[in-house]
């Protein structure tokens, strides 16, 4: 009888790895579109994301320390030569938003030394953090997703869910309007 238990709770393990709660983001390009949005009935809620400052050591950064906020989560790297050139769009789009419960967070990643990360927001004068994630771990939570696709964003509502994935460069008169109806939906 034990050790019928031992192995009936083994395989209730075994399952429970592989099962996938049905209300967290698992990623889909259908037919391999580069700039998706889901309807608020579709959304589904982000892994939880999370990794330490890139301008201050020993901080963690967490996206549900945004609660209640509209969160853009763009994914870049200082040896990007398309994060180079869409780094002033995003800050104009922050700054734009940020008084409407929208937070913007960076994840730097594939930079092997914090140096030129760091260099690369203080020349731009970025003023929203960063995650500082070299080898991509912050964003293994993400099912399925394009980690080696760089810069790429996410746009989540204020519940978090996935609102929208834009797997492209952006100008600040491509993002505003995303983020300016995401903010606006009833809370």
């Amino acid at each position: 009888m034990r050790r019928l238990f031992f192995v009936a709770l083994a395989l209730l393990l075994v399952a429970g790895c592989d099962a996938a709660p049905g209300d967290e983001f698992t990623f889909v390009a259908p037919g391999g579109q580069t700039k998706i949005f889901y309807d608020a009935a579709e959304r589904k809620k982000l892994p939880a994301i999370e990794g330490e400052s890139l301008l201050e050591e020993g901080r963690t950064i967490k996206v549900s320390d945004y609660r209640d906020e509209v969160v853009v989560l763009n994914i870049w790297g200082a040896w990007c030569v398309a994060c180079r050139t869409e780094a002033d769009d995003l800050e104009r789009v922050h700054q734009q938003t940020k008084d409407s419960g929208v937070r913007f967070l960076g994840i730097d990643v594939k930079d092997p030394s914090r140096t030129a990360p760091a260099d690369f927001l203080r020349d731009r004068k970025i003023t929203y953090p960063s995650i500082y994630d070299p080898a991509g771990r912050s964003l293994l939570a993400l099912r399925n997703y394009p980690r080696n696709i760089v810069p790429s964003t996410i746009v989540l509502d204020r519940q978090h869910r996935v609102a929208a994935i834009l797997l492209t460069d952006l100008l600040d008169t491509d993002l505003l309007p995303v983020v300016q109806r995401i903010a606006a939906e009833p809370r």
